[in-house]
């Protein structure tokens, strides 16, 4: 039985543990880093954000008709000579099963791979019953015999090596394997399991699709076992979920043709199998195979009656969502879901296991979107999965002190800027420079990893008037949101956007009842405080008053163009504004190359190595990729291209806090990455990226410097004299 932590203090222990397990860390790394490419090849020539909109209207639907679909499905079926049962509880599932295996004198099953047998824990009910039941998924089976969960929901023994799978056949087989002699031991399981398949009486499978037209179940698989299971025994029973029906054939296709691309990079898995109708079988009564499917419900038909939730319901069980997570490559499924691995399970868990099993998993998402941004059926994940940390803080009503801090300090600008602007003096005797010289009592040791920058003495705000000069009839009228750390932290940023944009006729303004952008509530499941937020900012910075409203931070910009429209969904008299603001909302790099259209004439020729950082708000939450090293080019910068660059700095805010031993390790590899590409200096587009990163290579002592895209090319600009001279 999976035994999922459910409290942080506990799953923190067993995240620190797969951190130690360089195995682990080895094979997830590599499968990673492979995967984007391959995925990138399997959908050479197709439209994959078209095709996963196409995937996600079909999908829509068809949730809310899922019953009308049942009882489509379930009268072509029974024409075909299938008995349809319906389950509304994973234990009435399991039971109907096990009923049926009694009727029918089974005591060998065999099984095909399944998620939704997972989901109701369907083998250790019928080996409670007396039943000998038999993974045949040759990952499942191994994953069986160590009596472990899937650790990815398509490669389920993924987190084991050879040695370890060496190791279980010895004792299977009671001889000594070699770990070396892969095709010895794929040959020991195809006779064990050959072996089984002939025994057995019951075949039990799931179904990608269940085509109510026909009456129809399709299995997507890779390997033989799923055509055995479901061809030699005289009983077979498929376990389907509801949120499997569909349609049609056309529909089941559609699904089809993204499916294998997203899961495993190919373009169609070796075996698709469509079932109408029990077929013949020489060994059952009537020479007629005996064919049943069970339909599970599980909360399914609820949640498709959920506005926000039922999206939930279109995911097609790629998979991809963890191919993808920083996080997930660092520690693996078992620490990374109950049954449902990757953020699509950090959502399920919720739904199907119950909260105490979601309440410490949910929390560990870095809202990076990788997940989202390669998801065949466009689910906002990140967004689903705070939804959920919130849901669970509302029910259990046991908020932690900072939730009610940040949102005391939120919901009143004043008491949040006066206290930003009190603790510029309350740092003074931790002062070192620019940095704390030791981390405040409210840290732990483990939050060490990096050193934290000082609040600024003299915020962005307090100076704008001194530095912002005025312009006659300019080109562009455009607001700077700044953010929290671009005004409070990191002043220069700003200073740096007002020194480049001098030359080109455009008048910024700096509204001053500007706020936090709202994110770092959402992202601590305080969705009132961040709609609040949202209002004020609004009120504080009508777009319809300018071209553009620019900023320097990735996060905030992402937020602001995609999350305040949700926010704000339930406010009709703000739609318009909240429409014009994302509109014009656009980033520091698009801003200079798109609207500026700056020239290699305004810089220096000459500059030093820059490797760069993609912030992940910026490369997937506003699809910016080629602006910013288009920039860095333009101001006569040399781009050199490290490792991973879109891959999360593991700062997420809050995150970092929460679970510094996974932000710390994704630091480190991205500084490692950043040192062996020979960088002089590292760029990126986000205040909170920067103090991630400039923070971790003060720590390690490194002579690479951190800066803002802004400073780094402002720091290139030749003055015009300089300009006309040449």
């Amino acid at each position: 039985m999976i035994n999922t932590p459910h409290d942080l203090k506990t799953y923190r222990k067993g995240l620190k543990k797969a951190l130690g397990n360089t195995f682990l860390g080895a094979t997830l790394d590599a499968f990673a880093g492979a995967y984007p490419a391959s995925r990138a090849k399997a959908f050479a020539g197709i439209d994959f954000d078209a095709l996963a909109c196409e995937i996600a209207k079909a999908k829509d639907e068809s949730i809310p008709n899922l019953e009308k679909l049942l009882e489509e499905f379930t009268a072509r079926a029974q024409e075909a000579g299938v008995s349809v049962h319906f389950a509304r509880t994973a234990f009435e599932a399991n039971s109907i099963i096990a009923s049926i295996a009694k009727e029918n004198g089974v005591k060998r099953i065999v099984k095909g791979k399944s998620m939704t047998a997972e989901e109701t824990f369907l083998n250790a009910h019928l080996e409670r019953e007396g039943f000998e039941v038999t993974e045949t998924d040759l990952g499942e089976w191994i994953i069986q015999l160590r009596k472990e969960g899937p650790s990815h929901m398509v490669m389920p023994a993924i987190h084991l090596s050879r040695r370890d799978i060496a190791e279980l056949f010895s004792k299977v087989t009671g001889q000594i394997q070699d770990p070396d002699d892969i095709n010895g031991m794929v040959k020991i399981a195809r006779r064990e399991l050959r072996q089984k398949f002939l025994e057995a009486d019951m075949g039990i499978s799931g179904a990608n699709f269940a085509i109510a037209a026909t009456g129809t179940i399709g299995l997507v698989t890779n390997e033989g076992n799923g055509r055995l299971v479901t061809t030699l025994p005289r009983v077979h029973v498929a376990l389907v979920g509801v949120d499997k029906l569909v349609p049609d054939l056309k529909s089941a296709l559609r699904i089809l043709a993204a499916l294998p691309r997203n899961a495993t990079a190919q373009l169609i898995s070796t075996y698709v199998t469509w079932i109408t109708g029990p077929t013949e079988c020489k060994s059952a009564p009537g020479s007629r195979k005996n064919m049943h499917i069970v339909f599970l419900d599980n909360g399914r038909l609820a949640l498709a009656k959920d506005p926000l939730f039922s999206r939930a319901l279109r995911c097609i069980r790629c998979g991809a969502c963890a191919n993808v997570c920083p996080i997930y490559k660092l520690v693996g499924g078992h620490n990374y879901g109950h049954v449902y691995i990757g953020a699509i399970g950090l959502i399920l868990t919720f739904f199907y296991h119950g909260r105490q099993n979601a309440r410490a998993i949910v929390k560990n998402c870095l809202n990076c979107q990788a997940c989202k941004k390669v998801c065949p059926t466009a689910i906002d994940l990140p967004y689903l999965i705070k939804e959920v940390h919130r849901t669970i803080l509302n029910v259990e009503g046991k908020k932690p002190l900072r939730n009610l801090l940040l949102k005391k300090a939120l919901e009143n600008r004043r008491l949040f800027h006066f206290l930003l602007r009190r603790a510029s003096l309350a740092q003074k005797p931790l002062a070192e420079g620019q940095y704390l010289r030791h981390l405040p009592f409210l840290f732990s040791e483990e939050h060490n990893f990096r050193r934290l920058p000082l609040v600024a003495k003299v915020p962005l705000r307090d100076m704008w008037e001194s530095i912002n000069q005025r312009v006659e009839n300019p080109r562009y009228r455009v607001a700077l949101f700044a953010g929290c750390l671009t005004d409070f932290v990191y002043p220069e940023q700003g200073q740096a956007l007002l020194r480049l944009c001098r030359d080109h006729g455009v008048q910024f303004e700096f509204p001053m009842e500007q706020t936090c952008c709202g994110l770092p509530a959402q992202m601590m499941g305080e969705k009132e405080t961040a709609r609040d937020v949202a209002v004020q900012n609004i009120k504080a910075m009508d777009p319809a008053d300018y071209d553009y409203i620019l900023t320097l931070c990735a996060s905030c910009g992402s937020h602001l163009k995609e999350n305040y429209a949700k926010l704000l969904s339930e406010e009709p008299a703000l739609a318009v504004k909240v429409s014009q603001l994302r509109d014009k909302v656009i980033d520091f790099s698009s801003f200079m190359i798109n609207v500026l259209k700056v020239g290699a004439e305004e810089f220096r020729r000459v500059g030093g190595k820059v490797a760069y950082h993609s912030p992940c708000h910026l490369c997937r939450g506003q699809g910016v990729t080629k602006e910013p090293r288009e920039l860095l080019s333009t101001a006569g910068l040399e781009y050199v291209a490290a490792k991973d660059e879109d891959v999360c700095c593991g700062f997420g805010g809050s995150f970092s806090a929460d679970f510094p031993e996974i932000s710390a390790e994704l630091l480190k590899r991205k500084l490692d990455n950043v040192e062996a590409a020979g960088a002089e200096t590292l760029v990126t587009d986000c205040p909170g990226c920067v103090l991630q990163l400039r923070g971790g290579m003060q720590k390690r002592g490194s002579g690479i410097k951190v800066k803002h895209i802004a400073e780094v090319v402002a720091e290139q600009k030749q003055s015009p004299q300089r300009r006309r001279g040449r």
